[in-house]
């Protein structure tokens, strides 16, 4: 592509259908450069041509799908961002476009207009990131970079990651409520309290609540509440002066101090102590604080995220947490949903997390295998997203091939029965299950499937342990339809 881009975002709209093309390209010609194609020979002469940002691309065209075509630009384009528009959004369908090409995000038929410019300007801000770190890759090789250059650059990148269009999702998560919720909270400076089992990522809900308000330029910090005891809680939130204790051998500014004109996020809130309870609650009321061993108060202006895995209204009913705390703290309350409850998005977090896990392992990898995506959101995830990007690191370690595939995933994921056979134990007592004979059989093949993953689909292996003969493994294998979806490695 060419380096000179137009003033305004470059975006190449495909789709077959010429009635669509124009009222897309009606309803962004306002926001967007608009070039417009109806099948992906036309699309390929434009990206030769012009500068493309995104393309927004329909998945049912005659010559190509949507995500063969964006697998394609991935290759010879990998800086554009890619955004299918489909009426089809069946898993299969979603797993294979995080895979194949590399889909930012989809957009569902019939769309709204909203919608659509709003998923195309995040794709731009996208793009232009991307750029930027590019960019500062090469200059920092080339020449120093000043501190207040390096600190802007990534405060940028910051408020681009931490936004809250980019907590991964799918497109019909319910996740979906609890983003609109934080981005209608972000501009207003009130106190949040956010409510989720550990892992469930509080800390990224909070920076994105810092990240998109007015305090954005300033500093966000972090402490665990529930890691330290009264008196280094004290120092760590609001300093101390040298000899105000033991092992005080100088002057310590406070993280409500540091972050004055920021956020400050206090996670496991509801660990602290009834006698801290009451500290905080007085430095929230005045808005100033006093270091220990110190006779001055000092005034300060942050905003107070908390978090807990607790349920602090009960809580306060019991006597443990200070009611006129809970309100200090709760003047808007997001409750994060357990993996377990938006099973729907595992695939888009898996890929995200493996991205992550790639750039700090060193170890590159072309994404999964759906049989491993179908394995993971069958499983429950007790820990939540802290459990699942443990899971894909360890993947990713072991792996030796191109993608990482279900024989790698820990067997305790591996055996996990899915939803439709795990509620109510359907399996074995849903007279819909059929007869004893049904239900059996049912079981069997799930057996099956769990040890010839494990075991690679190496059917020897598979029979030995399972005490079957090769002849009789393979029987059954015929019997209930299990193939592997690549070649038998036996």
């Amino acid at each position: 592509m060419p380096d000179m881009g137009p003033s305004l975002p470059s975006v190449l709209v495909i789709d077959d259908e010429v009635r669509a093309i124009e009222t897309l390209e009606r309803i962004l010609c306002d926001r967007f450069d608009v070039h417009t194609a109806t099948n992906a020979e036309q699309a390929r002469g434009i990206l030769e041509r012009e500068w493309i940002q995104v393309v927004l691309c329909d998945q049912r065209m005659p010559d190509v799908t949507g995500i063969e075509f964006c697998a394609e630009i991935r290759e010879r384009w990998p800086e554009i961002i890619r955004i299918i528009i489909s009426g089809y959004t069946d898993s299969e369908d979603l797993i294979n476009a995080i895979n194949e090409g590399g889909i930012y995000q989809f957009i569902a038929k019939p769309w709204h207009p909203d919608d659509v410019i709003l998923k195309l300007q995040n794709a731009v801000e996208l793009f232009e990131l991307n750029r930027k770190n590019e960019r500062l890759s090469i200059e920092l090789k080339l020449q120093p970079k000043t501190l207040k250059e390096a600190i802007d650059v990534q405060r940028q990148a910051l408020k681009s990651h931490y936004s809250w269009a980019g907590i991964v999702r799918s497109p019909d998560s319910c996740m979906n409520q609890t983003c609109e919720t934080v981005k209608q909270v972000a501009p207003f400076d009130v106190s949040v309290l956010i409510t989720g089992e550990s892992g469930t990522g509080k800390e990224l809900c909070a920076r994105a609540l810092h990240y998109n308000s007015h305090r954005q330029n300033e500093p966000f910090v972090a402490e665990n509440c529930g890691a330290l005891p009264d008196e280094l809680l004290e120092s760590e939130l609001f300093g101390h002066k040298r000899g105000a204790f033991t092992g005080a051998v100088e002057d310590h500014v406070g993280l409500f101090e540091s972050a004055n004109g920021g956020t400050v996020f206090l996670d496991e809130i509801g660990d602290i102590s009834p006698a801290f309870q009451l500290k905080l609650l007085r430095v929230l009321q005045e808005r100033e604080l006093r270091p220990l061993g110190s006779s001055r108060r000092r005034p300060i202006d942050v905003r107070v995220i908390a978090a807990t895995n607790r349920d602090l209204e009960e809580e306060v009913r019991a006597g443990r947490f200070r009611q006129d705390l809970y309100y200090r703290l709760a003047t808007f309350t997001i409750k994060l949903p357990p993996l377990r409850d938006r099973l729907e998005d595992v695939p888009y977090l898996a890929t995200f997390l493996l991205g992550e896990a790639i750039a700090e392992l060193g170890k590159s990898v072309d994404g999964f295998t759906n049989e491993a995506l179908d394995c993971l959101q069958n499983y429950h995830w007790p820990g939540n997203v802290r459990e699942l990007q443990n899971e894909i690191k360890r993947m990713l370690v072991l792996a030796q091939e191109d993608r990482l595939g279900a024989d790698l995933i820990s067997p305790h994921v591996l055996r996990a029965i899915p939803d439709d056979l795990r509620n109510d134990m359907k399996l074995v007592t849903s007279p819909a299950r059929g007869t004893l004979k049904n239900r059996i059989e049912q079981l069997e093949a799930r057996i099956l499937k769990e040890t010839l993953v494990r075991h690679r689909w190496n059917k020897t292996r598979a029979a030995q342990e399972l005490g079957l003969s090769r002849v009789g493994l393979r029987s059954k294998l015929e019997r209930y339809g299990l193939e592997r979806e690549t070649a038998d490695t036996s």
